[in-house]
């Protein structure tokens, strides 16, 4: 099962899912899904949702909320299913930030989850049982 520790057993990994966001309220809820199944999977994992824009709470704000509770390491899974502007430019701009603001902490950014093969896959098979 996986869990929050990296390389160094001592270093704990806090999880900021990472989504666009959007005006409409509900189009949170499988974002947060994913964030309570990723709780279940690893429960010491410190994990939280962020979003781009239009919605709160931004990824420097979550960043830091992980930061104060003592985490050395940030795992940043952006929850897009291609690399456009967002991901190819915003995002890297924005860790950036996060690392000249937490100088101490140790930011990753995984690539986008539609990258993934595992991710295709499961979309092709979705698609294929109608």
């Amino acid at each position: 099962m996986p869990d929050a520790r990296g390389d160094n057993t001592d270093a704990l990994t806090g999880i900021v899912l990472f989504a666009h966001g959007s005006r409409d309220a509900r189009w949170r809820e499988p974002v947060e899904a994913i964030a309570r199944r990723l709780v279940e999977l690893a429960p010491a994992a410190p994990v939280v949702c962020a979003y781009l824009e239009l919605m709160a709470p931004g990824l420097p704000v979550a960043a830091a909320g992980l930061v104060a509770k003592g985490v050395s390491a940030v795992r940043i899974v952006p929850l897009f299913l291609g690399i456009g502007k967002h991901v190819r430019e915003d995002l890297p701009g924005l860790v950036d930030g996060l690392r000249a603001a937490h100088p101490g902490v140790a930011f990753s950014l995984q690539t986008a989850v539609g990258e993934d093969a595992r991710v295709i896959e499961l979309l092709a098979q979705i698609a294929l049982r109608g």
